[in-house]
């Protein structure tokens, strides 16, 4: 997969925070009064809303997270402080104002359908001295963090001079910046890493139509030039994300397929996985397809919501929405992350070292598929290879042996260990079938206490990995 299960980058949110309250409801019938529904309310309740969704998602990844905005003093910004500081979001640069309400968007619900919305708010211009105190905060805490995120919802935090004040900050210090913008002007994002603007807001900002390929990449052009942004890139909707390479070609990341019940925080998600990923050392293209993936679980839930490694995993999967055999590839957490939704599965594991794939490996694990619905391979590390089969072995590395392996059709899941034996990776799969050769009769084998029972099957004769060897040496020594 991507790798990033057990990262946790650490990175600042600064924007404008707020509350999503939604009223779950149900309609029988019309008004008497006016041609309009009667929502019959059912349940309300409050979600993190704007930069704090980025957050949340944010922690939903695992990284460390802190936050920075405004919040009045109302009932609506004591919860805010208590749900950020109870997921461990750093709240320390979070300014309470008497003078403004915090923002609290109502969302009427009726039937997974959203038919109204009511925003409480006041969107002017935060006080100059408030701006002063983020940007002297930041400038004393920057350097513990890997990336900046702006999460910009024109509601007053984020006025021109700030922005363009805290984009250079970051820059002079080698930090990643992301924006996700409002309005109609970007300049005031000029220099930031990205901005991640839809279809629709990158066509006002610059002023153009979008209808192919040609003008999608002229529109990322100009967002390049008058952004200076390092990385020109657009959101697509359901046809993923738009971007630049180097040389100015248009690159199109796809999203993938998924029935969609509701948009709301898709953009949030979107930026904060781009955060998470590029700040752990992934390309931008390897981060945008961890971004979609992200937003296809997040649109398939309703209302502003996050996502977490396992969901993004167990969706690929169900998916198979890629040819890359790497898909299959996983640690040992997030195998087991995705066998907890398995549990009506019959697991089959077997193991070995499977140096040189041939018509006898082939055989084995086809049979060993045939005795169940998900066959998990475990594959000794090269490491571990040299250990049991002397220092010039193996022949091909643990990395090109796995994906040779996921490139099986009777093969699920391929994980690497390191140990002699594979012990402790049966004990944590617990498999219902435990797989080995048929030269293991009579022997002990290892895990065979974990597993629900044991089969042996016959390896093709003749067929073998030593045998190979042997032979290319010979034909070697031949010449």
């Amino acid at each position: 997969m991507f790798g990033l299960e057990n990262k946790a980058p650490r990175i600042l949110v600064i924007g404008d925070l707020m509350i999503d309250h939604y009223i779950w409801s149900k309609c029988d019938r019309i008004s008497p009064e006016a041609p309009v529904q009667v929502a019959e309310v059912r349940d309300e309740s409050n979600r993190l809303g704007g930069a704090c969704n980025v957050a949340n998602n944010l922690i939903s990844l695992g990284a460390k997270v802190g936050i920075c905005g405004t919040i009045g003093d109302d009932e609506t910004g004591k919860w805010l402080i208590k749900n950020l500081d109870l997921l461990g979001i750093d709240i320390a640069n979070i300014f309470i104002l008497n003078n403004r309400p915090t923002t609290k968007k109502t969302r009427v619900i009726v039937s997974n359908q959203q038919v109204l919305r009511v925003d409480r708010e006041d969107k002017t211009i935060i006080p100059k001295s408030i701006s002063q105190e983020i940007l002297a905060n930041l400038e004393n805490e920057i350097s513990k963090y890997d990336c900046i995120i702006l999460s910009d919802y024109n509601k007053g935090v984020l006025n021109d001079t700030l922005t363009q004040q805290i984009i250079t900050l970051a820059r002079s210090e080698n930090k990643l910046i992301l924006c996700d913008p409002k309005g109609n002007d970007y300049s005031k994002y000029r220099g930031s890493t990205l901005l991640t603007p839809n279809k629709n807001e990158a066509q006002i900002a610059t002023k153009t139509t979008i209808t192919d390929d040609a003008s999608l990449a002229h529109t990322l052009k100009i967002l390049k030039e008058e952004c200076h942004l390092s990385i020109p890139l657009v959101t697509l909707s359901e046809d993923g994300i738009g971007l630049l390479d180097k040389h100015d070609k248009l690159i199109k990341i796809p999203t993938i397929a998924r029935e969609v019940y509701d948009v709301t925080g898709a953009g949030d998600t979107v930026i904060a996985a781009l955060g998470f990923a590029l700040s752990e050392g992934l390309d931008i293209y390897k981060s945008c397809e961890f971004a979609n993936a992200a937003a296809a679980v997040v649109v398939g839930k309703v209302g502003s919501a996050s996502v977490t490694h396992a969901e993004i995993i167990q969706y690929l999967h169900y998916q198979n929405h890629s040819s890359d055999f790497n898909d299959k590839i996983l640690s040992q957490t997030s195998l087991l992350t995705i066998l907890q939704s398995m549990k009506n599965k019959k697991i089959i594991f077997t193991n070995g070292c499977f140096d040189i794939l041939h018509k006898g490996h082939v055989y084995y694990l086809q049979k060993a598929k045939n005795l169940g619905d998900i066959l998990i391979v475990g594959l000794n590390s090269d490491k571990s290879v040299k250990k049991l089969k002397g220092e010039q072995r193996p022949i091909n590395s643990q990395e090109d042996r796995a994906f040779v392996l996921a490139g099986l059709e009777s093969v699920d899941f391929v994980v690497i260990f390191d140990e002699d034996t594979p012990e402790e990776l049966v004990a944590s799969i617990k498999p219902d079938v435990l797989v080995k050769a048929k030269d293991y009769e009579g022997k002990e084998i290892a895990g065979s206490k974990y597993a629900g029972e044991i089969k042996l099957i016959d390896f093709v004769e003749g067929k073998s990995t030593t045998n190979i060897v042997n032979k290319v040496q010979s034909i070697k020594g031949g010449k």
